[in-house]
């Protein structure tokens, strides 16, 4: 198949790109930077300059191919509208990437019990309204001919295998972690994610690219922890014998942003992935986040 996919220097996407290559895909990587072309050729990926505001360029290489992943951003509505209209009546897959912060809430390090699988109920934070909007719209162009279908992952872990190697949420808590000698958390730092290892997430990717159907929506996770225990993870692994520190959400917002820290690192985001293991036989096997935290290879 050709592909088209955005976010191709990216974490995610560079990770799908690798795989889909080496599956005998031609993939057509969306880049903003001219410099980074020769990186994308040499992974064996058809570099395209532009960026998800080139409205008309997006639009015409999504409807030149045989499908469309867009790992770029997952709250782009002009790229998103241009690709599906482009689209529209086609048959053609689009896969959106999401994100599970559509069930999350500020918490300030507390956990709370709510967990959602792909029929819960949602009534989004005004942060994360126009994402879930956005999602609901994508999914109804599959009344209009698109093979429309969004994959929604919780926390990613693991190194990725395209030309950006990290996620967010660990190396970020390792950074801060070795610039202070101590592992910090917001608040108490009982707030819980859900989370799935990139190496696991691909093969959703593949599934869905595969088999699901027009209108599908799935949860990506493997795990939760309580980013307590992440953090004493991060400490036992640098030497600071399982300490960690709490932070303000005002200390943490210094850091990482009001946003990031907030809405993100103090808050809970549990899910569960039933229609992908039920619906695609996803089987995810990685290692676990802490047990891949343990490994040091974030510090490599």
């Amino acid at each position: 198949m050709k592909i088209f996919l955005t976010g191709a220097t990216g974490y995610i996407g560079g990770s799908i790109a690798r795989r889909l290559v080496s599956e005998g895909h031609t993939v057509q990587g969306l880049l903003r930077s001219e410099a980074r072309k020769g990186e994308l050729a040499a992974m064996g990926i058809d570099p395209l300059v532009g960026g998800l505001d080139d409205i008309a360029l997006v639009g015409e290489a999504a409807q030149a191919a045989d499908a469309t992943i867009n790992a770029a951003s997952a709250d782009h509505r002009g790229a998103v509208e241009a690709i599906c209209d482009a689209l529209s009546g086609s048959g053609k897959l689009f896969l959106h990437t999401s994100g599970s912060s559509i069930v999350g809430t500020r918490a300030g390090g507390l956990a709370t019990d709510d967990i959602y699988d792909e029929d819960t109920p949602l009534e989004p934070s005004p942060a994360r309204a126009a994402r879930v909007a956005l999602n609901r719209d994508i999914l109804g162009y599959a009344e209009k001919g698109v093979r429309a279908v969004i994959l929604c992952p919780s926390l990613i872990y693991g190194l990725g295998h395209g030309i950006e190697p990290h996620s967010m949420q660990a190396p970020w808590l390792i950074a801060l972690a070795e610039r202070d000698g101590v592992a910090k958390h917001v608040g108490p730092g009982e707030n819980i994610w859900s989370n799935v290892h990139i190496d696991d997430l691909v093969d959703l990717y593949m599934l869905a690219l595969a088999e699901a159907p027009a209108g599908g929506f799935y949860f990506a996770e493997n795990g939760e922890n309580a980013m307590k225990e992440v953090c004493q993870a991060i400490s036992r692994m640098l030497g600071y014998d399982g300490r960690t520190l709490a932070m303000s959400a005002e200390e943490a917002a210094a850091v990482w942003g009001d946003g990031p820290a907030n809405a993100t690192m103090g808050s809970n985001s549990r899910v569960r992935a039933r229609r992908a293991r039920q619906e695609l036989g996803w089987t995810p096997k990685g290692a676990s986040l802490l047990q891949e935290i343990a490994t040091g290879c974030y510090t490599k």
